[in-house]
Parts: structure tokens; sequence; C-alpha cells
């Protein structure tokens, strides 16, 4: 029973199949059940209605019935030899109270990578800081080489205008002396 929509639909040189109003019935009354019983679930407060434990019947009888088809679809030897696979794992699931949150975490290789990295990074900085790599070292000696050169620049401003001053006050003694003579 398929339902076209649209214009494409089916395979090429198909005829369209319709559905027939006997199954848009069917349909219509299926739907119509189910509401019935979502409403039966609401008004009993989340109880199973009356019809329900047969389903649950019905439901544990099909699982019975899965197990029944897998054991006729082993034939031959299968049947009699259970031959477990060692090299599948087992997936177990585990409840959240048995999770074993406080327990050390195994790490995945890139995870382990990127700590060890950080780690590195950070033992190299303080090393850095305390100045025993090469880097700090020539850096060091560069900051060193450029204080000096700022100092003697600027015992040399101080000198010239030491010199400058004294010039300055010999000029203008000479001239005190001058304006002196005139008197």
């Amino acid at each position: 029973m398929s339902h076209y929509r649209g214009r494409k639909g089916g395979h090429k040189g198909r005829a369209r199949q319709y559905t027939s109003p006997e199954e848009i019935d069917a349909q219509l009354l299926a739907e119509k059940e189910k509401a019935r019983e979502a409403e039966l679930l609401a008004e009993n407060g989340g109880e199973l209605a009356a019809s329900d434990p047969a389903k649950e019947k019905k439901d544990s009888d099909d699982s019975d019935e899965d197990d029944d088809d897998y054991q006729q679809k082993r034939k031959g030897v299968e049947g009699l030899i259970d031959i477990e696979n060692p090299n599948r794992v087992a997936q177990t699931t585990k409840k959240v109270t048995q999770l074993d949150l406080e327990g050390p975490k195994e790490l995945s290789r890139r995870e382990r990578e990127e700590i060890e990295k950080q780690k590195a990074k950070e033992r190299y900085m303080k090393m850095h800081l305390a100045g025993k790599t090469d880097q700090a070292k020539a850096d060091l000696a560069r900051l060193a080489i450029i204080r000096k050169q700022r100092e003697d620049a600027a015992k040399k401003k101080d000198d010239e205008k030491k010199a400058k001053d004294k010039e300055g006050a010999a000029v203008t003694s000479r001239g005190m002396q001058s304006l002196s003579l005139k008197d």
C-alpha cells in the first residue's frame, strides 16, 4: 500500500496505485481506536486500560516467537555448538549508580599529547622568566646593551646641558661685568 504525493512517484512504466475506499476507512478506524486508547490512558491517570494486559501478553508472545525463529534459523551443527567470537566485545549497559566518576579517566592519545604540550609550554615559560633559556639570555643581553646605550646617551645629554649652562653663565657674567663698568 503506497501513497503517492506530488507529480513524481513510482517507477517508470508502472501504473499508479491508489488506495481503495475500504483501505481509507480501515486507516480512519485505526486512528480513532488509537485516539480512544490515549483518552482511556489519560482518564485512568496513566493506569493500564482493561484491554492493555492482553496486548502486553501478546507482546511477550512476540518476543518468544522471535527467539523460536532464531533457534529455527540455526541450521546444522550451529544448534549444537555455541561459538563465541573472542574478538567481539559485548556491550554492557551501566546504570548511573554504577558509573565511577571519581576514578582515573582514560585519555585519548590526542588529549594526552595536548596536555603534555601545555605542560611543556608552561615549563618553558617558567624557565624563560627565570632567565635560564637561550632566548631569555639573548633577550637579557640585548636589554643590557640597550640600557647601557640609554645611560650613555643620558649622561652625554646631561654633560652637554651642564656645559651649556656653564657657557651661558659665563656669557651672562661677562655681560654683567660690562654693565657694571659702564656705570
